[in-house]
């Protein structure tokens, strides 16, 4: 195992510069890419920002960053870059969207003497009262500088908010809603596409479809082809190794799941005893040898800031 980790971080070092979108995909017993870092809030910076510069949903930003004002951070004050991260657990193939984490994860077929990636993103995912559907689907068509046409349920909305009635068709341009590109899914209605709103991009604001960073979207729409398989997933809570030691990646539930994960610590329990029951996740480790941490556990669940944090002792 531990050849393998260090060919994996020799392969991080040549291959990806900071604050790449793309990593070197680790070996099945290696479950973490990325690295943390801090960067300087500059006078005229918001949170929000630096979380487009760096690749990083508004969520992910505020919750790596509880002390910093997300509208006017002090001049000069840390600001922790949440670029770390335990890879979902699921196959890793084709896309993967994780909804509470608000990040995709799309691992592309390697070519010749390539070596697999991971590529990572942040999105946008449906609102409590318009949930992102969760399963198996795939990407049935590609479209850019898409038309869209609001469904029925959209416009009834907006005339009971009292809002300007939706037209039936809105052009491609600069006030569409989907932006330049969208990616539509086998689930009928649903798409990935880009926005003229970037700042919401982390957030459950959509209506069911995921929203990505115009720039995001734009590499996104030439690697992906029509027929890949995107797997839409619930994990708030991620488990993995790194070098023979054990992480744990936490997340806020979505709401409508609060009261299953009512007693949030326990639920991380539950999580960690099937992990290290289950043989497909030993990371190399006899689970009997692994000891956790009980003060680390606790600030986890205190913060669940959605960075890895090591549990091993």
């Amino acid at each position: 195992m531990m050849r393998n980790v260090i060919t994996f971080l020799l392969g991080i070092t040549a291959a990806c510069q900071p604050h790449a979108d793309t990593f070197i995909l680790p070996p099945a017993d290696v479950d973490i890419v990325g690295r943390l870092e801090t960067v300087t809030a500059g006078r005229d910076s918001t949170l929000l920002d630096i979380a487009r510069q760096y690749d990083i949903g508004q969520n992910e930003i505020l919750h790596a960053n509880p002390g910093v004002d997300r509208w006017l951070p002090a001049d000069n004050s840390a600001v922790v870059l949440p670029n770390r991260y335990i890879l979902p657990g699921t196959k890793r193939t084709g896309l993967v969207i994780n909804l509470p984490e608000m990040r995709l994860y799309y691992y592309p077929k390697p070519g010749a003497d390539e070596p697999p990636l991971v590529i990572t993103h942040p999105v946008s995912v449906g609102r409590m009262d318009w949930e992102t559907p969760l399963g198996m689907t795939k990407i049935v068509n590609k479209k850019k500088d898409p038309d869209w046409r609001p469904p029925q349920s959209l416009k009834d909305e907006a005339i009971e908010a009292g809002d300007e009635p939706l037209p039936d068709i809105v052009k491609a341009g600069p006030d569409n809603p989907l932006g330049r590109y969208a990616i539509r899914l086998g689930i009928p209605g649903y798409l990935i596409h880009s926005t003229n709103k970037p700042y919401g991009v982390g957030m459950r604001v959509t209506h069911g479809c995921l929203r990505m960073y115009p720039e995001d979207i734009e590499k996104l729409f030439d690697e992906v082809s029509v027929g890949t398989q995107v797997q839409l997933i619930n994990q708030p809570i991620k488990l993995g190794w790194l070098a023979g030691s054990l992480f744990l990646e936490l997340h806020p539930p979505l709401e409508e799941d609060r009261e299953q994960y009512k007693d949030y610590m326990q639920s991380v329990l539950n999580v960690i005893s099937d992990f290290l029951a289950d043989e497909n996740n030993t990371g190399g480790v006899d689970s009997m040898d692994i000891g956790l941490s009980g003060s680390a556990l606790r600030q986890a669940v205190e913060e669940q800031s959605g960075i890895p944090v090591l549990i091993s002792r």
